[in-house]
């Protein structure tokens, strides 16, 4: 069986398991927060290794998601040709992969960059795959838990230039965490029958979809003051409050139109899209507005 298995599989299955489309995302908000902290110095090899060991330790975590996930993920139109949830890869070699990954991800952060970014990121990795893996299937609040893990990078990418955690590390971590509950209450509205089938209780089926939309725009009103706030304490320059707050309104005036929306699922849809807009927006404006 075990052989069958293997025969079955491909490096391409493997690599999947990665999830790298959540690598490259979490790697953008992690550039934002090293350009932050890094203003007018910029150290290439620093940086490279910042994001040579951050992606391997991400990488690890959602392969150890995947392996948690994978009875579930067999249940959802949009998780179902996973490879674990396929049985084309075994457990056992999916762990040893992750633990590799994580292995040499961990040893290059503190070899590249310092202990306490190593230590930052196995915290991120331990609220990913213990603590939001599995409350996401007892609590309709996992979305709030995962967004502890979500917002990791972006701190690893600004302690990664300081050394330190301090204000800036914060402001960055709950700017991103700010923007996660949108973008994943976006995600669950317009996936709401995979997650029903899954038996997974996200907050649109548990609280009814108004009272989503009600949380989606205080989150949203909560991430434009707190972007915000980089300014307001000298991080970044007035050019960046500007932006942020027209793209972030923007960003709510969608929300705000959810509220008579005809099709909750294109319009959840929509909500998502704009989300990676925003995401992108803030991470690439960063280095050109950050205080000197």
């Amino acid at each position: 069986m075990e052989k069958a298995l293997k025969a079955q599989s491909s490096i391409k299955d493997y690599i999947l398991l990665t999830k790298p489309g959540i690598i490259m995302g979490n790697l953008v908000t992690a550039v934002g927060g090293f350009a932050l902290a890094g203003r007018a110095l910029f150290d290439l090899a620093l940086f490279i290794g910042m994001l040579e060991g951050l992606a391997l330790v991400i990488g690890a975590a959602c392969i150890f998601n995947n392996i948690i996930d994978r009875n579930h993920d067999a249940k959802m139109e949009r998780t179902k040709y996973r490879a674990l949830a396929r049985g084309v890869i075994l457990v056992r070699s999916a762990g040893l992969f992750g633990t590799l990954l994580l292995l040499s991800g961990a040893f290059i952060l503190g070899v590249a960059t310092n202990f306490l970014i190593m230590l930052v990121a196995l915290i991120g990795v331990f609220f990913y795959v213990v603590v939001y893996s599995l409350s996401k299937y007892q609590t309709s609040y996992g979305t709030l838990i995962g967004t502890i893990a979500g917002s990791i990078p972006p701190v690893v990418g600004y302690v990664a230039v300081t050394g330190r955690l301090d204000l800036g590390a914060l402001l960055i971590f709950l700017i991103v965490a700010m923007w996660q509950m949108p973008h994943f209450f976006a995600i669950a509205i317009y996936r709401l029958s995979d997650y029903a089938k899954a038996s997974i209780p996200v907050f649109p089926i548990a609280h009814g979809m108004h009272k989503t939309k009600v949380h989606m725009t205080l989150y949203l009103s909560l991430f434009i003051g707190a972007c915000a706030t980089l300014t307001l304490t000298g991080y970044t320059t007035t050019l960046f409050m500007i932006i942020m707050g027209a793209v972030g309104a923007l960003w709510l005036f969608v929300a705000i139109k959810g509220f008579k929306a005809k099709n909750d699922l294109v319009w959840g849809r929509k909500m998502f899209i704009f989300s990676l807009v925003v995401i992108m927006v803030l991470s690439l404006i960063i280095p050109f507005t950050t205080v000197v």
